[in-house]
C-alpha cells in the first residue's frame, strides 16, 4: 500500500521520522492486525478463552483485548449478537485502559460514537457508577445505541449534543472524561485506504481547530483531582505534541501523567512542538511534559496509529464559567428532568402497572429505581445526574420498553442487560444447533413445554421468555402452544 500514500502526507512523515521512516513506510505493506475485546458485563476473559474455537493472542496493553485472524471473522458468531465480545482495532483499545476508570466513577465518553471506546469504558465500570456517551452527529448516534444495547450496559445516559452546551449541566461533574478526537486521521491508512485516497494536508489545520476546543470545554466538565485522556488516530504533531503543550500553557492546573512506556508504545516528543511563548517557563515545562505522552507506531507495535495523553486536574476548584457560558446557562433554565423544547407536548397519563407486573414476573431481582417515562417509554436512569433540561437527550437510562393499551413490551435493551440467573422464563438455544441462528435470523421456533424453563414462583408458562445462546440472553420469544413468536429486532438480525 506504501505507494498508494498521499505524497504530501509521505514527505512529511520522511522529515518527522527521519532514519525510522524506511521501517515506518514498509509497514503499510504488512498484513493489518485485526482485534477484538472481551464484555467482561457479559463474560469473564477465562469464561470466553474456554468458550471460542478462535485461537487469539493478548493485547498487551489491554487487559481484555486479544488479537484474531481475519479468517475467524467473529462477527458471523453467534457470541457477536450476544455481545460477548467488540470488534475493535487493538491500538484504539488503549486510551480507555490509561483512563483508569474504577467501578463507581462518573464518566464522560464526549465524542463517542460509534461506541468501541464506550462499552469499554462500561466494563470497567461494572454497572457501578454513570456513563454519559455523547456524539455531535445525529447519523452516528443509531450505532451508539445499538452497542450500548448490545453489551448490555445499563448505567449509561446518550447525548446528542454539542459540547459547548454539556458544561453547563456538567461543570466539574465528572471523575474521568475520554475525549476521542476528530481527527485527520492518518493512523488510520492502513485499515481505511480510501481515507488514504480523501486525505488533504489542510485537514490537519481543520481539525486542530475542533480539537482546541473539545480539550477547553471536558477540561471544564472535570472534578478536581479527575483525570482526563485526549487520544486521536493521526500522526500530526498540530493535533498531538502541540495541542497537548498549547493546552497546558492556557491551563496552569493540568499535568501529564506519565505513561510507561512498554509493550512498544513510545514517548511523544517535545522536539515537534514549537515554542509559541518563546521563552516562557511555561512554554518549556508544557513541551517537557509532552514526552509523557504516548504513541502507537505501526513499526513498533501491531496495531495502527495512536496517540494518548493522559491529563490529571491538580488544582483544587472549577473555574467560574466566561461571560459566553454564564449566557448559555440563563439560555437553558430548568424547566424539568430530561425534556428538550420537543418534549413540551401534551402528556398522557401511562399507567405503569403492566410494566411492574412484567418485572415481578420476568426478573423481580432487578431493582427498579429512578424512573424516567417518556411518553409511553420506560426508562431507568442512573442516580445522581444533574437536571438536563435543554439537552438533546436520546437515552436517559437503561431503555426497559413501552407500555401501549395497558400491555407492556420489553425492549431488547431490556434482554440484552439482563442475565440467565436474573430471569424466571427462560429459553436455551446452542451454538452447536441450527435453532439458535434460526432465532437469529428471525424464525418462529418449535419449542416443547419441557424446553421451557421457569424459576420462581412468580412465573408463568406463557408468554414472554428470555432467549439465550450457550448462556447468554440474545433477545425475547414469545411461548405459546409449542411455538415461540421471535421477538429478535428486524435491523438486527442474521444475513
Amino acid at each position: 500500500m506504501g505507494n498508494q500514500l498521499p505524497e504530501a502526507f509521505m514527505s512529511k512523515m520522511e522529515q518527522l521520522l527521519g532514519a525510522e521512516y524506511p521501517a515506518f513506510l514498509a509497514s503499510y505493506d504488512e498484513e493489518r492486525w485485526y482485534g477484538l475485546r472481551v464484555n467482561t458485563l457479559k463474560c469473564s476473559v477465562e469464561r470466553f478463552l474456554e468458550l471460542t474455537s478462535m485461537q487469539l493472542e493478548p493485547v498487551p496493553w489491554a487487559s481484555t483485548g486479544f488479537y484474531y485472524r481475519e479468517e475467524d471473522r467473529p462477527g458471523k458468531h453467534p457470541y457477536y449478537h450476544a455481545g460477548l465480545y467488540y470488534i475493535q482495532e487493538p491500538s484504539a483499545m488503549a486510551p480507555v485502559e490509561l483512563l483508569d476508570v474504577r467501578p463507581g466513577d462518573r464518566v464522560l465518553d464526549l465524542c463517542a460514537a460509534p461506541g468501541g471506546k464506550s462499552t469499554q469504558l462500561a466494563s470497567k465500570l461494572e454497572g457501578q457508577g454513570v456513563l454519559v456517551t455523547n456524539d455531535i452527529h445525529p447519523d452516528r448516534i443509531k450505532a451508539l445505541v445499538k452497542n450500548i444495547e448490545l453489551n448490555g450496559v445499563r448505567n449509561a445516559v446518550i447525548l446528542n449534543e454539542r459540547p459547548e452546551k454539556l458544561q453547563v449541566p456538567f461543570r466539574g461533574f465528572f471523575d474521568k472524561i475520554l475525549i476521542d478526537a476528530p481527527c485527520s486521521g492518518e493512523g488510520m491508512f492502513r485499515k481505511e485506504e480510501e481515507m488514504a485516497k480523501a486525505w488533504q494536508p489542510a485537514w490537519v489545520d481543520r481539525y486542530a481547530g475542533m480539537q482546541r476546543d473539545l480539550l477547553k470545554q471536558a477540561a471544564a466538565m472535570l472534578r478536581p483531582g479527575g483525570r482526563m485522556v485526549y487520544s486521536t488516530c493521526t500522526f500530526s504533531p498540530e493535533e498531538n505534541e502541540e495541542m497537548i503543550a498549547e493546552f497546558l500553557r492556557g491551563h496552569a492546573h493540568f499535568e501529564v501523567v506519565p505513561v510507561p512506556k512498554e509493550h512498544g508504545l513510545r514517548p511523544g516528543n517535545p522536539e515537534w512542538v514549537e515554542y509559541v511563548e518563546f521563552g516562557s517557563a511555561r512554554a518549556a515545562e508544557a513541551a517537557r511534559q509532552v514526552g509523557d505522552t504516548v504513541r502507537l507506531w505501526p513499526h513498533h507495535l501491531h496495531g495502527e496509529g495512536h496517540f494518548v495523553a493522559v491529563l490529571e486536574h491538580r488544582g483544587d476548584s472549577v473555574p467560574a464559567p466566561t461571560k459566553k457560558e454564564r449566557m448559555q446557562e440563563e439560555w437553558f433554565p430548568g424547566k424539568g428532568k430530561f425534556l428538550d423544547k420537543k418534549s413540551f407536548k401534551r402528556q398522557t397519563v401511562v399507567d405503569l402497572e403492566p410494566f411492574y407486573t412484567f418485572m415481578k414476573e420476568m426478573a423481580p431481582s432487578i431493582p427498579i429505581s429512578n424512573m424516567i417515562l417518556h411518553g409511553e417509554y420506560v426508562y431507568v436512569a442512573p442516580e445522581g445526574l444533574p437536571d438536563l433540561s435543554g439537552i438533546r437527550v436520546i437515552r436517559p437510562g437503561w431503555y426497559m420498553g413501552s407500555i401501549r393499551k395497558q400491555r407492556f413490551e420489553p425492549s431488547h435493551a431490556l434482554a440484552m442487560g439482563l442475565q440467565r440467573e436474573d430471569a424466571q422464563r427462560w429459553i436455551s438455544l446452542s451454538t452447536a444447533e441450527g435453532a439458535a441462528i434460526r432465532y437469529l435470523k428471525g424464525e418462529t421456533l418449535e419449542m416443547t413445554e419441557e424446553q421451557v424453563e421457569l424459576t420462581g414462583e412468580n412465573a408463568k408458562k406463557k408468554g414472554y421468555c428470555l432467549v439465550g445462546i450457550d448462556g447468554f440472553p440474545v433477545g425475547w420469544g414469545k411461548w405459546l402452544d409449542g411455538l415461540l413468536k421471535n421477538e429478535y429486532p428486524p435491523g438486527w438480525r442474521w444475513t
